[in-house]
């Protein structure tokens, strides 16, 4: 749900048509009094806020929505006067997640409440994979053991994540240099040993995890 304060009837009810001809629930409210009952029934994921309102301004309205803990993390878009340097800087320095110079076009706002919905949407836990004190970060790249980062290469980390994805598949060395290294790839095999090697010595305890299937190649298991 996305709450629109914007005392101007008309560009007001655009807003909210906009928005709901893009998919997404929204309401619109002429000024903070409004908006107030609304959060008391329901909270939005974001709020568009003008900042030249009927009695509270924006700003105003945007500190109490910041100093209250049950506001105080939707996302806030300012719509501000065009050219009006001072009030952009004062929204986002008041906690503001973005702004909006008017007049603006709609598909200009939806693509903003897009933009700050997928910054400000909450990690989950699909992006990161956990074994034991072991935990690869898929998003940001990185993998920390028993408290400590490991600095790992591109192939260490991508062997680690396709073994912590699929623990105790066995994987020949021909899959893994597909998986890892890429259909074209001509290098030999003894390449994958030599890669399992180092991230086995970097992982340190954790390197025992990562077991040779004679015959065939490598698999992870769940227990250290």
């Amino acid at each position: 749900m996305i709450f629109c304060v914007e005392d101007d009837d008309a560009v007001r009810e655009l807003m909210v048509y906009t928005l709901s001809a893009s998919g997404f629930e929204a309401k619109g409210f002429m000024d903070g009094n409004e908006l107030y009952q609304a959060i008391n029934s329901g909270l939005p994921e974001l709020v568009i806020l003008d900042i030249m309102l009927p009695g509270e301004d924006g700003l105003e309205i945007l500190t109490k929505l910041r100093n209250d803990s049950r506001t105080s993390d939707i996302p806030v878009i300012m719509a501000t006067a065009k050219g009006t340097e001072y009030d952009k800087v004062t929204g986002l320095d008041a906690g503001a997640d973005d702004y909006l110079a008017k007049p603006f076009g709609m598909m200009e706002m939806v693509s903003r409440v897009k933009a700050v919905l997928r910054r400000c949407s909450p990690r989950t836990n699909v992006d990161i994979i956990r074994l034991s004190g072991l935990s690869l970060d898929k998003t940001e790249h990185t993998v920390i053991a028993d408290g400590q980062r490991i600095q790992l290469t591109l192939k260490e980390f991508e062997l680690l994540r396709t073994f912590m994805e699929n623990t105790g598949r066995v994987y020949t060395r021909e899959q893994l240099l597909r998986i890892v290294w890429g259909l074209d790839f001509t290098g030999e095999t003894r390449t994958v040993d030599v890669h399992i090697g180092t991230l086995r010595t970097k992982l340190g305890r954790y390197g025992n995890s990562i077991e040779t299937v004679r015959g065939v190649g490598y698999r992870m298991v769940k227990e250290i």
